[in-house]
């Protein structure tokens, strides 16, 4: 996207209420001649330069940019840190996978690496699990402990993401079937046991919204919904819309749950000022309450 395009879209974001810009993209798009040229032509030489400008961009629109530009270097994340409120990698697994064979990115030291140079740095992060490509129960556990080793030395992760695998249309895997509810639960349940002090994270457009489904999810410790945009889709599951705020409102409140809007960087580290630049504080002092949580 051009930038005149993204802060066209910041400004309708922001007219709906929107607090977060997400940021996301694949594993170095510089491998592409197109996507190189493209990017030249817009005057970068890099797309993590390009990334800074538009989380600047994003930031002065009052609106808090979440990057994910996949397996980056500790200096390029220093950059964008100046301008992120959080960023985040999927983990996915801890394990090899023949899922991730071809993608040298998603080595499980390369993401763990990437993980542990955000604790370095103070960023608030997000990771997460992707369950349903091959891995065992073993596996999962296994990797909520690398997680848990991580947070343990640095104490940065906000987050973990619990998310069932969408099969998608001409990838190797599109025939495999997306996991249980069951399988999707019984993760929750160990990351929460795993993760005593991390919000578990399920993806409210990747399960059925069912209020026996909602309510297993929660009692095995979910507490996450993560972000709804009103404006965009899931661009990373986009056959999958996102369910309407009220009507999920609804739902977890009649099961004796209160919904709660979080800004992309949870309330502890609202408190804690190491976790932000100048420039974040800012805009974070701006949109929250005296709890944390988004002001209003």
């Amino acid at each position: 996207m051009k930038p005149d395009e993204i802060k066209a879209l910041g400004e309708r974001a922001r007219a709906a209420g929107c607090c977060e810009a997400l940021i996301t993209l694949g594993e170095r798009p510089e491998v592409y001649p197109s996507y190189s040229l493209k990017l030249s032509d817009l005057g970068y030489r890099t797309t993590v330069d390009y990334l800074v400008d538009i989380s600047r961009m994003m930031l002065n629109m009052n609106l808090l940019p979440h990057t994910n530009a996949g397996s980056i270097t500790y200096e390029e994340m220093k950059k964008l840190r100046r301008y992120n409120a959080s960023m985040g990698l999927m983990l996915e697994c801890a394990t090899r996978l023949p899922a991730h064979e071809e993608s040298p990115g998603k080595r499980p030291e390369v993401r763990l690496e990437v993980i542990r140079n955000a604790g370095e740095l103070k960023i608030p992060f997000t990771t997460g699990l992707l369950i349903g490509i091959g891995e065992s129960r073993k596996d999962r556990l296994f990797s909520l402990f690398e997680i848990k080793k991580i947070q343990e030395r640095y104490g940065h992760i906000q987050e973990v993401i619990i998310q069932p695998f969408s099969p998608k249309p001409n990838t190797v895997m599109e025939s495999c079937p997306p996991p249980s509810l069951s399988e999707v639960i019984w993760t929750v349940r160990k990351a929460r046991e795993i993760l005593e002090d991390v919000a578990i994270q399920v993806p409210p457009n990747l399960i059925d919204l069912s209020p026996p489904n909602v309510l297993a999810i929660l009692d095995a410790g979910a507490n996450d919904f993560g972000g709804i945009s009103p404006i965009t889709p899931d661009f990373i599951n986009p056959e999958n819309p996102w369910p309407e705020v009220e009507k999920l409102r609804t739902i977890v409140e009649s099961l004796g749950f209160r919904l709660r809007e979080r800004l992309p960087i949870y309330p502890k580290f609202v408190m804690d000022e190491q976790f932000m630049s100048a420039e974040v504080k800012r805009i974070v002092r701006s949109l929250s309450d005296e709890a944390g949580y988004r002001a209003g």
